[in-house]
């Protein structure tokens, strides 16, 4: 951290300073210039705050110079971490694709999602058990029988399943039904309870950016599950809220890159939550692949005229597989395989 004094600062503001970086445990070393003294803490720093400074007479301005997350930081570690998933990379090479319906349904309706999953190439296989819905009288998921009914579907077809948590008292039984991995959404991005508890499970952690945060409170989020000791975590890009109404959320491409020169861990996109619209989750598919996207989170429902929810930004079978073969020549062009 440096702290930049005032010109007017006193020898005793200068002294107080000092005396509260030591306390900390850090060093201080003192650059007295023509108009300023800067103070620099030599340490880690990240046990003082700013604030703390600020608040002080003499100091002009504190601020910190090493990243607030260390853990999920790209300064912790040299190259790319690759989160592995019953041995799938996440993170390499290779893109992948987790597909699958929104929700749960029927046992028949998750056998005929997971044959179509693994037919368009797909290796993982999603679907909501526990769904957050605006409305509390819109359906919530069928709970611990839709976990039965997603394992019973895609175990047989060595597909891995991703499934949300939306509950720390819930976890127990993610845990009793093998969940491969478990998905943060986007409203629990800042539920630091539930945060700390996935940071203490060994299991893959796909968390998704909250509606309205920066890039900053997302890789903080992410740190607390990472302090936990569970660093095999996933950033989801989603789309974030803007004044625009046109489209269901606004896909923050940008974000892509800008995440992956601040973090070792993989980045995928869920086009689907993005767009809102079946119609433009190709497009958005493609351009995040293009941007240098690990993976995608795609809604496909075997009939989505009779989904129990997001029916309108559900891909058919059909169009899974197509959208599959589109994603093989952008993946190639940015040296990537799908």
């Amino acid at each position: 951290m440096i702290i930049v004094m005032q010109h007017t600062a006193s020898a005793a503001d200068l002294a107080a300073v000092v005396d509260k970086i030591r306390q900390a445990g850090l060093s201080e070393h003192v650059s007295r210039g023509a108009e300023r003294t800067i103070v620099g803490a030599i340490g880690d720093e990240r046990a003082l705050s700013p604030a703390q400074f600020e608040l002080m007479p003499g100091v002009e301005r504190a601020m910190h110079v090493v990243k607030p997350y260390r853990i999920v930081s790209r300064e912790s570690r040299e190259g790319n971490t690759v989160v592995k998933v019953r041995g799938i990379p996440i993170g390499g090479e290779a893109i992948q694709v987790i597909a699958g319906p929104c929700s749960v349904e029927t046992p028949e309706q998750m056998d005929a999602a997971a044959e179509a999953v693994r037919a368009a190439g797909c290796r993982l296989m999603r679907g909501g058990a526990f769904k957050p819905r605006t409305s509390p009288y819109a359906f919530q998921g069928l709970g611990i029988s839709g976990l039965a009914y997603l394992q019973n579907a895609a175990r047989p077809r060595q597909l891995p399943i991703v499934t949300e948590l939306m509950d720390v008292r819930m976890l127990e039984v993610f845990l009793e039904y093998d969940v491969d991995v478990i998905q943060i959404g986007a409203r629990n991005m800042q539920n630091f309870d539930l945060l700390k508890e996935v940071g203490k499970v060994n299991k893959p952690v796909i968390l998704k950016r909250g509606l309205s945060a920066t890039l900053s409170e997302w890789l903080m989020a992410a740190e607390y599950i990472a302090a936990g000791g569970n660093h095999n975590i996933i950033f989801c890009e989603r789309g974030i809220r803007t004044f625009e109404t046109a489209y269901r959320n606004v896909l923050d491409i940008t974000a892509i890159p800008a995440l992956k020169r601040e973090t070792h861990l993989p980045v995928i996109v869920d086009p689907s939550h993005a767009g809102g619209k079946a119609w433009m989750v190709p497009s958005l598919a493609l351009a995040a692949v293009a941007a240098g996207a690990d993976g995608l989170l795609v809604e496909m429902h075997p009939k989505p005229c009779e989904a129990w929810c997001d029916a309108d930004q559900a891909l058919t079978p059909q169009e899974l597989t197509t959208l599959m073969s589109s994603l093989r020549g952008v993946a190639a062009a940015v040296g990537r395989t799908l």
